[in-house]
């Protein structure tokens, strides 16, 4: 592949400008030659869902996805139910936005019951399945790294994850493939191949020792420890050749102008990805 094609992959995740606001970031990204933008759901609801729309129709970037729904846990039925209809409202945030793919952080346990958890996260996307098929938006479960467990998400290995999505169609539920959380596991490249026709999305960011902060602590693509490249052509091989999200959740990128952030991000995607 070569490196222009590999350039128009590129999906700003815009976690990674996280102070810049929708409108900043749709603009940032035309100043930067990023043709992909994934959604976050609290940016839409600055400015609203209609006036989201417009601005991403306006400025002909394509959705890569919209983040996130999920977090299913809950201790009674009632919340339980209450974080169905959230992600009922997600799905059709998705759907108005033009793309097929909501990603799902499927939410810790409320108590210490993890099995309960992970039995309640199967219902939820169960009951899921039937309204986002008929918004023609496809429901990507993303296991996070195991660190996560206790405060995000009991759906912590690609097994896991791509396990639960067979309980459905291929163009109903697949997985997320992001380097940051399951670059460790050492099932990793049997799992991808394991996922063929169910990876929905593929994230980039960079582990870096030391990490200075568990939740806040992803590096730029080059500057930690994992094996981008060799992932990316995994997915590949898979079948997956759709966009490539950099997602780099780091308060010192917040912190930066954004503009600094994106030349960083294009310059570290064309060397390590």
């Amino acid at each position: 592949m070569s490196e222009q094609e590999l350039m128009k992959r590129l999906s700003l995740n815009q976690i990674t400008t996280e102070q810049w606001n929708l409108k900043e970031a749709v603009e940032g990204s035309l100043r930067h030659d990023i043709e992909w933008i994934s959604v976050w759901r609290h940016k839409i609801e600055e400015i609203g869902l209609k006036a989201s729309k417009r601005l991403i129709q306006d400025s002909g970037l394509k959705v890569s996805s919209v983040c996130r729904g999920g977090m299913f846990p809950a201790p009674t039925a009632k919340e339980r139910a209450e974080r169905i209809d959230d992600n009922k409202r997600a799905i059709e945030e998705a759907s108005e936005l033009g793309t097929d793919t909501l990603v799902l952080v499927c939410g810790p346990s409320p108590d210490r019951d993890l099995c309960a958890a992970r039995k309640w996260v199967e219902e939820g996307i169960d009951q899921l399945v039937p309204f986002a098929k008929d918004h023609g938006v496809k429901l990507a479960i993303e296991p996070l790294h195991p660190m996560f467990v206790a405060d995000r998400s009991v759906i912590n290995t690609l097994e896991q994850a791509t396990t639960m999505a067979q309980n459905h169609a291929a163009d109903e539920v697949g997985v997320i493939v992001d380097v940051y959380h399951v670059f460790w596991d050492p099932n990793l490249y049997h799992e991808i191949k394991r996922a063929e026709g169910r990876i929905l999305g593929f994230h980039v960011s960079d582990w870096k020792v030391p990490m200075a902060d568990m939740f806040k602590g992803r590096a730029m693509m080059g500057d930690g420890v994992i094996e981008i490249n060799r992932m990316r052509k995994a997915v590949e091989e898979a079948g997956y050749h759709g966009p490539i999200e950099v997602e780099i959740i780091n308060q010192a990128l917040w912190d930066q102008n954004g503009d600094d952030v994106l030349k960083q991000v294009t310059s570290s995607f064309k060397k390590h990805v």
